[in-house]
């Protein structure tokens, strides 16, 4: 397998993943409505990264997503990110951006999340999910990067033997 057909396969297997745990967000209060036992289970499933606050959160099929706004707009900004990349990087063997890129995009989650901290504001939903959005689009960036680098390394490794 080439170096780029391993590229592509990384970036599909991602960009699936990654709508598969999208829809899930939303799939988790759709049970909900159903009264389906798995409402639970999707709910538990992203509850060790979300705190899942319902007044946090924005609604589906009259209950909260499974995850709070900011979360929503981290998930939905690497999905964008994701979907965006061969258009910016292609499929040669991507680079890491810039840190500074990394740290100019942290800025609003940063100073958003600092002020409810501090109580000097309290941010709407919306607000939540576009500084979530906002960092996570250039997170598929280091993630697609790292992971292509760290895998033709390997293999380049395990021919050496």
């Amino acid at each position: 397998m080439t170096a780029k057909s391993k590229i592509i396969l990384i970036y599909f297997a991602t960009l699936s993943g990654i709508l598969i745990w999208l829809a899930a967000l939303f799939y988790a209060p759709y049970l909900k409505s159903q009264s389906s036992p798995y409402s639970g289970f999707l709910y538990a499933l992203f509850s060790p990264t979300c705190h899942q606050i319902p007044s946090r959160c924005f609604y589906a099929f009259g209950n909260p997503v499974a995850v709070c706004a900011r979360c929503l707009g981290i998930y939905a900004g690497f999905t964008l990110g994701t979907i965006i990349f061969p258009f910016v990087k292609g499929f040669s063997k991507p680079s890491m951006p810039k840190a500074k890129t990394l740290i100019l995009l942290s800025l609003p989650i940063f100073i958003d999340a600092t002020g409810n901290l501090l109580g000097l504001w309290a941010s709407s939903g919306w607000v939540r999910l576009l500084t979530g959005a906002i960092l996570a689009v250039i997170l598929p960036f280091y993630f697609l990067a790292g992971l292509t680098d760290y895998l033709l390394r390997n293999k380049k490794r395990t021919n050496s033997y």
